[in-house]
């Protein structure tokens, strides 16, 4: 079963309401999982960009008060259970984001701010911060011209130390926005099928 949920963009409400948005849909999605034939126990997540990010950190944030939000489903669990996160930021107080935030209106308006500005606010939206043995595993997806940040070494080594698994694929000649050509979504779809596969059809 694949579900496209829809979240709050920041034109519209500053963080976290995109990512409250996506654990009410995940907690919708497990509150009527018989309903639509889901598994509640086996629920992943996929998405490029701020979706990758936003992907990163509902795999990471389980519990995180601030970041439930009130969508509905209040006792039924957000937890994810396996992510692929494409093309996504995963540190959020790194130099780079210090310097990118600073620049670019997008991370301002999507943060309130930047980086300098909001560092309470930048340490609650970074995935790294929230990583812990209990998190699921994700396998990360990034265009060979993309910046290097989306190649999420430092949150990957994390999860190595935590014995989590991860995994990355680096589409060759893709950008960031690989899904535009056919070539390299077909690439992205035949990866996360295995990966999804492996980790939520393994233990049935």
């Amino acid at each position: 079963v694949t579900a496209t949920i829809s979240y709050r963009l920041s034109g519209e409400a500053p963080f976290p309401a995109a990512i409250q948005d996506c654990k009410a849909a995940v907690r919708f999605l497990r509150a009527n999982a018989r309903e639509f034939g889901i598994k509640a126990d086996k629920i992943g997540a996929i998405g490029l960009s701020a979706g990758g990010h936003l992907t990163a950190l509902l795999a990471t944030s389980h519990g995180v008060k601030e970041l439930e939000g009130k969508g509905g489903n209040q006792k039924v669990s957000s937890r994810i259970q396996s992510a692929v996160p494409m093309g996504a930021q995963t540190d959020f107080l790194s130099e780079r984001t210090r310097e990118v935030s600073k620049e670019r209106l997008i991370w301002k308006q999507f943060m309130s701010g930047s980086q300098q500005e909001r560092p309470k606010a930048y340490r609650l939206a970074s995935p790294i911060e929230h990583l812990d043995k209990d998190d699921p595993p994700c396998l990360f997806l990034t265009g060979e011209t993309d910046d290097e940040s989306t190649r999420a070494t430092k949150f990957r080594k994390r999860m190595s130390d935590l014995g989590i698994s991860s995994g990355i694929e680096v589409i060759e000649g893709a950008p960031h926005g690989f899904l535009a050509k056919q070539v390299w979504f077909d690439q992205m779809i035949e990866a996360a099928d295995n990966h999804f596969k492996k980790t939520l059809r393994g233990a049935q």
